[in-house]
């Protein structure tokens, strides 16, 4: 069995999300995948189902009743992949706009450079990001660096969605005490990790925008990150980082 596995959430993906799962598995190395659907109407969990006896231990399908947010899409995934016992569990796109040849550079920067959390960052080395509008990149870059004024942290890409994280990690966090849903998740995942004391390192990586499918950004994602954050610094400036420390 393999120690490492990708959770993909989709939602109206069905023009990426078997050729993203074929992609993986035609790499030299072995990864798994989780796909959670939030019960997408464009049948894209019709098209994983018909993949499960391809790719039978090693393709998996969690099915949702609606659209619950990424927040707690990753956090389903994250709960299976801890009861499945893999060791070096993955965020990852089914866009393409995270590329699948970047994953190993992820479970490297945990497996061999110890790291408990790799990122990939768009803002290691400038902006890597392809096929952007500028007001996007800008809205982005500015968003970044906001983030980390009022969270402090020493992480560039607050927002990336491409991370790999150590098991161990997911196993300290109290999930039910994340509350954010979008793309603040990602925020408050990595400031809790890091406050946590877990390493945290940045793999430099090029983000390309979706060719195909819609994106799911909107100005209500957007607005819950920039403004959670202040919530966030005042809620562990308050309580402590215990509060997010999972207690069995």
């Amino acid at each position: 069995m393999s120690e490492r596995i990708i959770i993909i959430p989709t939602y109206n993906e069905k023009e990426n999300i078997e050729k993203i799962i074929r992609y993986v598995f035609a790499l030299p190395d072995e990864f798994h995948i989780l796909v959670i659907d939030d019960n997408s109407p464009d049948g894209t969990a019709d098209i994983v189902k018909g993949l499960l006896s391809e790719f039978s231990g090693k393709l998996f399908l969690e099915q949702r009743k609606g659209k619950l947010g990424l927040g707690t899409a990753y956090i389903h995934g994250f709960k299976w992949c801890i009861k499945n016992n893999y060791e070096f569990i993955i965020e990852m796109d089914a866009d393409f706009s995270h590329n699948p040849d970047d994953l190993i550079r992820l479970y490297n920067a945990c497996k061999e450079q110890q790291a408990d959390v790799a990122v990939g960052s768009r803002y290691c080395n400038g902006v890597n990001v392809v096929n952007w509008p500028m007001s996007r990149v800008l809205t982005s870059y500015y968003g970044s660096m906001y983030v980390r004024m009022v969270l402090r942290t020493p992480i560039r890409d607050n927002t990336a969605g491409f991370v790999c994280y150590r098991k161990k990690v997911l196993e300290t966090i109290d999930f039910s005490k994340i509350k954010h849903i979008g793309y603040g998740f990602q925020i408050e995942m990595k400031y809790i990790s890091w406050k946590m004391g877990f390493k945290i390192v940045e793999v430099p990586i090029v983000f390309t925008d979706r060719k195909e499918g819609t994106s799911k950004m909107s100005k209500g994602i957007f607005k819950e990150a920039i403004l959670g954050v202040i919530k966030l610094r005042w809620s562990i400036l308050l309580k402590g980082i215990d509060k997010y420390k999972y207690k069995p």
